[in-house]
């Protein structure tokens, strides 16, 4: 089989980043993902992925995948036969790792995005690919059809609109979704001021560059019906998880976590519910 060439816009280049870094988890003796499809895609695909190939975002990248699995772990044991949304899907795997063979799955991205994703996955019947921006509204339409209860997850993707735009497709997934879960990570000023000396976003064009500065989540909540109940720092994961991350990474988060808080505080996980219906 001849590799399998990226063209990709320059937001849309950064879905390589989490591949690599659940490829790279994968092929750990105790890494934190086990994901056989993302080192079959790795391998697949005509791309230089040696600039990230020792970069520690890779390890961060697939902390924040298992601390998102969780979460919808959570709401698949709530809501079994529930829906499930992945804004931005890139190359994700989270259906083949997570499906419980009742939930309704929808995969929404970009056309050059989806286009690529079509050379490794196809639609199932109760896994569906939209071709769509998420500040469109049409792609909702199948996905109201379900009748729900849904679980919209953003991992690393309305952070890369503008603030505006960011506010304009939370605000259209919550009045159209009553009881959703939305799955929403935040960067804060700093981190957004800093992707020049950061370790994975410093080889990419500031257009790839995250543009949405959020310093706090609870701000959301005055959007419309929304309510925060959960935000967490990677400092949050779980024991289980933390016992899979870089040594470096857990001797801080275990002896010495006010060195690396300031740092960490500025990226959050966060779930909120549209109008407070858990």
């Amino acid at each position: 089989m001849s590799p399998i060439t990226v063209d990709l816009g320059p937001v849309q280049e950064t879905l390589l980043i989490p591949l690599l870094g659940r490829a790279a988890e994968t092929q750990k003796a105790n890494g934190l993902i086990q994901d056989d499809k993302a080192v079959e895609i790795v391998a697949a695909l005509d791309y230089d992925f040696s600039k990230w190939q020792k970069s520690k975002a890779l390890a961060g990248a697939t902390l924040r995948t298992r601390m998102v699995d969780q979460d919808v772990q959570t709401f698949l044991g709530k809501y079994p036969t529930g829906t499930v949304v992945e804004i931005g899907c890139g190359l994700n795997t989270r259906f083949e790792r997570l499906d419980n063979g009742q939930a309704r799955w929808f995969d929404l991205d970009l056309p050059d995005s989806l286009a690529l994703r079509r050379q490794f996955f196809n639609d199932e019947p109760r896994r569906t690919m939209l071709e769509a921006s998420v500040l469109d509204t049409d792609w909702m339409e199948p996905v109201a059809a379900t009748g729900g209860p849904w679980c919209f997850i953003s991992e690393a993707v309305i952070i890369y609109l503008e603030a505006a735009q960011a506010r304009q497709a939370i605000t259209q997934i919550a009045d159209r979704f009553p009881g959703a879960w939305l799955l929403i990570d935040t960067t804060a000023q700093k981190m957004v001021d800093g992707q020049a000396t950061h370790d994975a976003m410093r080889y990419l064009s500031q257009d790839s560059w995250f543009r949405w500065a959020c310093d706090d989540p609870q701000e959301i909540e005055a959007w419309g019906n929304l309510q925060l109940v959960k935000s967490r720092t990677f400092l949050d994961a779980s024991p289980d998880l933390m016992k899979q991350v870089p040594w470096q990474m857990r001797f801080f988060a275990q002896w010495a976590p006010w060195l690396i808080r300031q740092k960490v505080d500025g990226y959050r996980l966060n779930r909120f519910v549209v109008n407070a219906a858990e």
